[in-house]
């Protein structure tokens, strides 16, 4: 741990040297640092600086570390950087790109620009991001590498050892060699470490795991991130309808559909993007946000209008406005404790239809047993403080309905919401925020009218 937290600390003071240089004017000294940085600190330093010291970063750093520069970048960076670069320099940086960065950088491309960029490929080139852009992003095929290194059934060991050593150099992240037969078709795998351990006499037939299962190349790209922590896997292989081998996922690509999903949730609850650029544009992040404080502005009235209809108890009673939000802000933490699990279950997988009724059942004794708590303790603290029990009673029979109703909109919003095909970490918050605070100021307001009124 100390020694990742010390690698953490030197990169971020080689960056801040860098800055220092830029600051200073000194673009030569900026330059050559820039040159000895490892392509991710670079694309750290892009995506810590504003669009203008982003085009003058951009212009310094080596042409040949173009490429892999842009695979690290978020996707909002990356595209206001490929903005900037002419098609014959995008395709120049993307050669020797991995197949699912290649992809990813030209999906981000309007249509002419994409054009210009294949027409400025070698024909290799321009098969493998065709063959890559004929799949759904965020299906296997889509994620896939085609690095692969294939072995037939009917060969030695010794051969294959031969044949890697002629080869020189294995593609990165490689734990296993992929068995084919004449048409492609995908039937086994072989081990690096069981390769190096046998008799080179054997056949490759001898050694190999028969009857491994293929990725699907249109399986989703969450799907194969959960495969992939079920079985501890290195890499596996995607394969079509008919069996044929395509290529091969590995965990460096499932890393990065892990982050991106917990960035999703994340961002999501904000009414964000998940490659929302820090540094974006005042005007273009303004438009953004304006549209998630729309939705905010027009519950928060909904909630004003179910005040408004109890203007003569509140006129009558100034403590009922003062202790007004303390039920519908106890019912939106509970709600938000049981949306964000719910939508965490949902992402794992844990939550199906066969025991979604158990766990609506589970949140709806969780909201009785907290709204029981608590309305107890807010009673005798409402009614010491006010010298009313019937005060205390009314809130604390308020709380206990906020409470029940948090639990069960906590639980069923988000399944239907997925039902619906709605994504539940953009559209849920609002929805159950809106929920607790009607149903809170609703039952505390209405009780008060009818017990006091």
């Amino acid at each position: 741990m100390i020694a990742e937290v010390s690698d953490k600390e030197y990169a971020i003071q080689r960056i801040q040297e860098v800055n220092d240089a830029l600051v200073s004017g000194m673009y030569v000294a900026a330059r050559r640092m820039l040159h000895n940085l490892p392509a991710c600190d670079v694309a750290l330093l892009l995506e810590s600086s504003p669009p203008k010291s982003r085009a003058v970063i951009w212009q310094l750093v080596d042409p040949d570390e173009h490429g892999e520069i842009l695979e690290e970048l978020s996707e909002e960076v990356q595209k206001s950087i490929i903005r900037q670069m002419a098609p014959e320099k995008l395709a120049a940086a993307t050669e020797g790109m991995d197949t699912d960065d290649l992809a990813y950088v030209l999906r981000g491309l309007p249509d002419p620009v994409y054009q210009e960029v294949l027409k400025s490929m070698d024909e290799q080139d321009r098969q493998r991001a065709e063959m890559a852009l004929s799949y759904d992003e965020d299906t296997a095929g889509g994620i896939m590498n085609t690095d692969t290194v294939t072995l037939r059934p009917d060969v030695t060991v010794d051969v294959v050892m031969r044949y890697l050593r002629l080869k020189g150099q294995l593609p990165e992240a490689t734990d296993k060699l992929y068995v084919v037969n004449r048409d492609d078709q995908f039937i086994g795998e072989v081990a690096l470490s069981r390769l190096l351990t046998v008799d080179t006499a054997r056949l490759v037939s001898d050694i190999m795991t028969p009857d491994v299962q293929g990725i699907p190349a249109d399986l989703d790209e969450t799907e194969v991130a959960k495969l992939f922590e079920r079985h501890d896997w290195v890499s596996a292989p995607v394969v079509d309808n008919e069996g044929h081998l395509l290529g091969r996922i590995t965990i460096d690509d499932v890393v990065d559909i892990i982050r991106e999903e917990a960035q999703h949730s994340m961002l999501s609850m904000a009414g964000l993007e998940d490659d929302e650029d820090t540094f974006a544009p005042v005007l273009k992040s303004t438009r953004r946000r304006t549209i998630w404080l729309a939705v905010n502005l027009v519950t928060a009235l909904l909630a004003a209008a179910v005040s408004s209809l109890f203007e003569d108890i509140l006129s009558q009673m100034a403590v009922l406005a003062i202790l007004n939000t303390i039920v519908p802000s106890m019912g939106g933490i509970a709600g938000s404790q049981t949306l964000t699990l719910v939508i965490r279950g949902m992402a794992l997988g844990h939550i199906t239809p066969s025991n979604s009724r158990w766990l609506i059942g589970k949140e709806l004794a969780i909201g009785a047993l907290n709204g029981l708590i608590w309305a107890c303790l807010i009673a005798a603290v409402v009614a010491l403080w006010q010298q009313s029990w019937m005060v205390g009673v009314i809130i604390a029979f308020a709380m206990m309905a906020n409470l029940l109703a948090a639990g069960l909109a906590g639980v069923t919003v988000p399944m239907l919401l997925k039902k619906f095909e709605i994504d539940p970490a953009l559209a849920g918050g609002v929805i159950l925020t809106t929920v607790t605070d009607v149903v809170g100021i609703f039952a505390f307001l209405g009780t008060a009218t009818l017990l006091l009124g």
